[in-house]
C-alpha cells in the first residue's frame, strides 16, 4: 500500500511500512539541517519511498520539486567506474594491464607499473596535482588530461591508498575515452542513463539546467573538525591541502556555474537526483538487469564491488578507508573516532561531498540513495544521511522479524 505525503516541507510517496524513514527525513528540515533534499529506496526492483522537499535556493524562494536535480559529487565516481566495468565485460578492457597499454603516455617511468584497477582503487598515486592549475582549467578536459599525463605518482602505485577526489574522474574517464571512442558522458548515457531511464548526466545539457538546485557551501570552521581539515589548515603541501585547493576553478566557483555544469567531471560533477541514484542502484542490488535492461553481468558486477584497497590511514582523507574498484565499501570508523559512513557491511556505493549517499544492498535487493544542496561538515557522512540510513535499516529489521515463523504457543 502506497500513502501519499502531504505534510510540509517533504512531498512524495511511501510504503506504509516506511513511514518512520518519512519521519526521519522530515526531522532533518525540522532541526533546521536542510535547504533542499531528496530522498528514495528501491526494494526488490520496487520504489518503496521517493520523497522530496525544501527549496532550491538559499533564499528559500523556489521549491524542490519532483523533477528538480543536484550535483552528486563523488556519487558520480561508481556512474564513472560502471563505464569502464562495462569495457571488461565487453572485452575491451582488462583491469589489470599496464595502464600503458591502452594510454602510452604511461608506458614508461614509474607510472608503468599503473593499472586500470589502480586508478579505480584510489591506489594509483595520482590522488592531485602538484602546479597550481590555471584558472577554470578543470573544465578544459584535454588540459587537465594533459597535466596528468606528466604528474609523477606520489607514491609507488600499488603500494598505499590515497583517495584521488578529482583526478579520478579525469584518468577513468580518459581511459573509458580512449577505449570506448566516446566521450564519458555519452557513454554513460547510452550504456546506463537511458536503458535504465535515469535522470542522471554527466555533463549536464543546457536545456536542464534550470532544474539545477543551487549548492550552498558549509560554513567555515574556526579550528580543524578532523584530520582532513588539520592537514589542509597546517600544511600546504601535503596531498590532501593539494587536492583540496589546487582545482582549476572547480571548488566552491564551479558548483553553480553553467560551465561547471556542462563540463564532464567524472569524478565531482554528476547532476540527478535520489529517485534515478536508488533505480541505478536499485537495478545493481538485484544483479544487474531490470525490464529488458541488462547493464552488468553478475560475475563483472561481483568483481568490481569486491574490496581491493583498504587502508588504516588513507593518503588524503587521513581516516580508515576501503574501496572497491570505483565504489566505496563500508567504512565504519567510529571505533577511532574518525568520520565513517555506515551503509551496510555488504553495500557498495558512494559518499558526496557534503553528505549525500547512494549504495545498493544486494543482502537487502536495496537501492537507497539520499541526496542534498546544503553542504554539511564531514569528511565522509554527516547526521543528516546517518539519521535516515539508520531508520531504513531499522524498518527492514522490523520487517524481518514480522516475516519470521511463529511456533504455536
Amino acid at each position: 500500500m502506497m500513502t501519499q505525503v502531504q505534510q510540509a516541507p517533504v512531498q512524495g510517496y511511501s510504503h506504509q511500512a516506511f513511514e518512520p524513514v518519512r519521519q526521519a527525513f522530515q526531522q532533518n528540515f525540522i532541526d533546521g539541517l536542510e535547504t533542499g533534499a531528496s530522498l528514495a529506496i528501491e526494494i526488490d526492483g520496487q520504489r518503496v519511498l521517493d520523497l522530496w522537499g525544501g527549496h532550491t535556493d538559499a533564499t528559500n524562494t523556489q521549491a524542490w520539486g519532483k523533477d528538480t536535480l543536484s550535483i552528486v559529487f563523488s556519487n558520480t565516481k561508481p556512474a564513472t567506474a560502471l563505464c569502464a566495468h562495462r569495457l571488461v565485460q565487453d572485452g575491451m578492457l582488462d583491469l589489470d594491464k599496464p595502464l600503458g597499454h591502452y594510454w602510452p603516455a604511461f608506458a614508461e617511468g614509474p607510472r608503468r607499473q599503473i593499472t586500470p584497477r589502480m586508478l579505480l582503487d584510489h591506489s594509483a598515486g595520482l590522488p592531485a596535482l602538484r602546479e597550481k592549475l590555471p584558472h577554470d582549467a578543470a573544465f578544459d578536459w584535454d588540459y587537465m588530461v594533459s597535466r596528468l599525463e606528466r604528474e609523477m605518482p606520489f607514491w609507488e602505485p600499488g603500494t598505499r591508498v590515497g583517495y584521488h577526489g578529482l583526478t579520478f574522474g579525469w584518468l577513468v574517464g580518459e581511459l573509458v575515452r580512449r577505449v570506448s571512442g566516446v566521450d564519458l558522458g555519452i557513454y554513460f548515457r547510452r550504456q546506463f542513463a537511458e536503458p535504465l531511464g535515469l535522470d542522471f548526466w554527466i555533463g549536464l545539457p543546457e536545456e536542464h539546467e534550470h532544474r539545477v538546485a543551487v549548492i550552498s557551501a558549509p560554513p567555515a570552521a574556526q579550528a580543524p573538525r578532523n584530520a582532513f581539515e588539520a592537514e589542509i589548515a597546517t600544511r600546504p603541501d601535503s596531498i590532501a591541502a593539494q587536492y583540496y585547493a589546487n582545482t582549476g576553478g572547480w571548488r566552491p566557483a564551479g558548483f553553480n556555474s553553467r560551465a561547471g555544469h556542462a563540463a564532464q567531471l567524472g569524478a565531482a560533477n554528476g547532476i540527478t537526483n535520489a529517485r534515478s541514484l536508488a533505480r541505478l542502484y536499485g537495478t545493481l542490488a538485484i544483479g544487474g538487469s531490470r525490464e529488458g535492461a541488462s547493464v552488468l553481468d553478475p560475475d563483472v558486477l561481483d568483481s568490481a564491488t569486491r574490496i581491493s584497497s583498504a587502508t588504516h590511514k588513507d593518503a588524503c582523507l587521513c581516516v580508515p578507508t576501503r574501496f572497491a574498484a570505483g565504489f566505496m565499501r563500508e567504512m565504519d570508523n567510529r571505533a577511532v573516532g574518525a568520520d565513517s559512513a555506515c551503509i551496510g557491511r555488504d553495500a557498495y556505493g558512494h559518499v558526496g561531498a557534503g553528505g549525500s549517499v547512494a549504495f545498493a544492498s544486494p543482502s537487502r535487493r536495496m537501492g537507497f540513495a539520499y541526496t542534498m544542496n546544503r553542504m554539511g561538515a564531514g569528511v565522509l557522512l554527516n547526521e543528516r544521511a546517518d539519521r535516515l540510513i539508520t531508520a531504513t535499516y531499522q524498518v527492514l529489521a522490523r520487517l524481518d522479524q514480522d516475516l519470521k515463523p511463529h511456533s504455536p504457543s
